[in-house]
């Protein structure tokens, strides 16, 4: 059935491993566009802390769904996917190799796979839950969540009452937990003739880059950049709750020392690898590398091109 699938590059992972290095190389490579898959690098203006590539990182390679959307606006994972499959088609009209890079799993696998068929919105179930993230808070849901639905859990901010609440909604509706519902997807029949790169790195590695990219962060101007967001858009922009954005939020709103701010930073970007690592090791058919800056050896790139085709 891959036959007639068009071909299609993942290079998703950690956060902090050097993922887009890795995607720009192949995409030099393989005469390659970039398609991102980064829920925060969508927003306009949120640059620094999304690390978004600056065009000279990009060396002329094209980046495509970046500053795609206004922090007050929605974007879910079957929206991505269509604007995904957009760019993947215009891509491929210039013959040219689409490479999605980020590491948003869930979105990577709504393009790849396809989205579970999951009941519509409950207005009175979302509405209950709302209530209750409102008066008990959202960890107290998350442990709700941990004893239903342990699977989604682990790959939920205890702080994401969005996701939160979804996934209480789900399981009350029925019966199951969302986390297994979309493992069992993930099993299901392809969108696209893929190879699907995870980029790790040694553990101790993987932990000083992300202290030496939170003080790069810091004095490229991440304080002022958080400062003018809230000056235009307010506090409560989804955007602002992700990893990163929301320590130092709280840093320019409520004094939070910047040393504590770096804590926080620092422990906050080590749990979400975790959680992507754990959510990459359920998805099937993915190969793990474990150097990203560079490319791979070039067995393993005829390897890419005999997979996909090229």
């Amino acid at each position: 059935m891959t036959e007639r699938l068009e071909p299609l590059l993942v290079i998703s992972g950690l956060t902090a491993t050097g993922k887009t290095a890795a995607a720009i190389g192949l995409a030099h490579h393989f005469d390659g566009e970039l398609i991102g898959a980064d829920s925060v690098q969508v927003y306009r203006g949120f640059d620094i802390g999304s690390a978004k590539p600056t065009k000279a990182e990009l060396r002329g390679v094209p980046h495509h769904l970046m500053d795609v959307i206004d922090p007050d606006e929605e974007i879910d994972a079957a929206a991505y996917a269509a604007l995904a499959d957009r760019a993947i088609r215009d891509i491929g009209a210039r013959r040219r190799l689409p490479i999605i890079v980020g590491g948003t799993g869930l979105w990577i696998r709504a393009l790849v796979r396809g989205l579970v068929d999951l009941p519509p919105v409950d207005p009175e179930i979302r509405q209950r839950l709302e209530a209750a993230v409102a008066s008990q808070g959202p960890a107290a849901l998350h442990r709700r969540l941990a004893e239903l639905d342990p699977i989604s859990a682990d790959a939920v901010h205890p702080h994401d009452s969005v996701r939160i609440v979804r996934a209480l909604e789900v399981y009350e509706q029925t019966g199951a937990p969302l986390g297994s519902l979309r493992a069992r997807h993930a099993l299901g029949e392809p969108r696209y003739r893929t190879v699907h790169i995870v980029v790790d790195m040694d553990r101790d590695q993987h932990i000083a880059a992300i202290e030496r990219r939170t003080v790069e962060m810091l004095r490229a101007g991440w304080v002022a950049e958080v400062e003018r967001l809230r000056a235009r858009w307010g506090d409560e922009v989804r955007p602002f709750g992700s990893v990163g954005y929301r320590e130092v939020l709280a840093h320019v709103r409520d004094g939070v020392p910047i040393e504590e701010t770096m804590r926080r930073i620092r422990k906050s970007t080590r749990t979400y690898a975790r959680r992507q690592r754990t959510w990459f090791r359920g998805e099937p058919g993915v190969s793990w590398w474990s150097h990203s800056a560079e490319l791979p050896e070039p067995s393993t790139l005829e390897r890419i091109a005999k997979d996909l085709r090229l």
